[in-house]
C-alpha cells in the first residue's frame, strides 16, 4: 500500500498539549497501540526477512533493496525495551522518514500488526511516571477508541544518524 508523501511536520515542543488535527498511522506492539504522523508514513510493506548486517544492534535486523534504495529495518518491539517476537502473517513494516542528525533517512520499522488511520485533535505531553526521561513518545492522544501513544520516531531512532551512508 503506497501513501502520499508530504513535507514532515515539526515535532512537538514541550508544551503540555499541542491542538490542531493531525493525522495518525497507529498500530499495535504488545497489545499497545502507538502513532506516528502519517505524513512520516512512506508506505506498509508485508514481513519479508533482511539481510542481516553485522555488528549492528539487535533491534537492527538488516536492509531490504525496496527499489533500488538500501532500507534499515528496525524492530519496533524490541527498540522499545520489550521481549522479542516471532513474525507472522500480521506482521507489517512501516516505511517511513526519520530526521537524523545529519540527513533524512527511510527506514522501516517492523509492527506487530496494523490498527487504522486516525485524526487526532490534542496531544499531551508523556506522564514521566519513572522519573526516567522518555525522548521516544512525542505525547498522549484520545481517541474515540482509547488512549495512543504517539512516537517520536525521531529521537527513537537517532543513532542511526551515526550509521555510515
Amino acid at each position: 500500500m503506497e501513501l502520499q508523501s508530504a513535507p514532515s511536520p515539526t515535532t512537538a515542543t514541550s508544551t503540555p498539549s499541542v491542538a490542531g488535527p493531525t493525522q495518525m498511522l497507529t498500530f499495535f506492539v504488545r497489545d499497545q497501540e502507538f502513532g506516528i504522523e502519517i505524513l512520516r508514513v512512506r508506505e506498509l510493506q508485508s514481513w519479508t526477512a533482511p539481510m542481516p548486517v553485522p555488528q549492528s544492534p539487535p533491534w537492527l535486523k538488516g536492509v531490504i533493496n525496496l527499489r533500488g534504495e538500501i532500507v534499515p529495518i528496525a524492530d519496533l518491539r524490541e527498540r522499545l525495551g520489550f521481549e522479542p517476537m516471532d513474525y507472522g502473517s500480521l506482521t507489517v513494516v512501516v516505511v517511513i522518514r526519520v530526521h537524523t542528525q545529519e540527513r533524512e533517512r527511510t527506514l522501516g520499522v517492523i509492527v506487530d500488526a496494523m490498527s487504522d488511520v486516525v485524526n487526532v485533535d490534542a496531544i499531551q505531553a508523556a506522564p514521566q511516571l519513572t522519573g526516567g526521561d522518555r525522548p521516544w513518545a512525542r505525547g498522549i492522544a484520545r481517541t474515540e477508541k482509547g488512549l495512543i501513544t504517539l512516537l517520536d520516531v525521531d529521537s527513537l531512532f537517532s543513532s542511526l544518524g551515526a550509521t555510515p551512508r
